[in-house]
């Protein structure tokens, strides 16, 4: 009996220390998030163009189209999930402080851009980025 409570007695006092052994380690959701783009600038093409700029810098694009409005001057960023962590990402590569949140029940995604006539200054590559050979 002695040697079974010593048994025990070891077991657990090894697991515990095992346990205070070892890092924590903070478990972190990411994932690219859901983005809709709106053509809100009147430019032919501009939702599919800003589309596939986004999807090259990484960002999931769930759906693009035309907005209702087409007179919009700079493209504006509305967070639709302000938890999303991507969110700094997505200003940084859309090149903008105008962001907004705006929460809706209804909302399905967690970003939605409204592209404005400054999207073509968005998607150019930088002029130091340019091979001039």
């Amino acid at each position: 009996m002695v040697a079974s409570l010593l048994f025990v007695a070891t077991t657990f006092l090894g697991c515990e220390e095992e346990q205070k052994k070892a890092p924590v380690e903070k478990v972190v959701r990411h994932y690219k998030g859901d983005i809709e783009v709106l053509n809100s600038c009147g430019m032919q093409g501009a939702a599919a163009k800003m589309r596939a700029y986004l999807r090259e810098n990484g960002f999931d694009v769930v759906s693009y189209r035309n907005d209702r409005l087409q007179n919009y001057d700079e493209t504006i960023l509305v967070l639709r999930n302000p938890e999303w962590e991507g969110a700094k990402a997505l200003a940084k590569a859309l090149k903008t402080e105008n962001v907004m949140t705006i929460m809706s029940k209804r909302a399905v995604v967690d970003a939605s851009i409204y592209i404005g006539k400054d999207f073509e200054q968005i998607i150019e590559p930088e002029q130091g980025e340019k091979d001039d050979n």
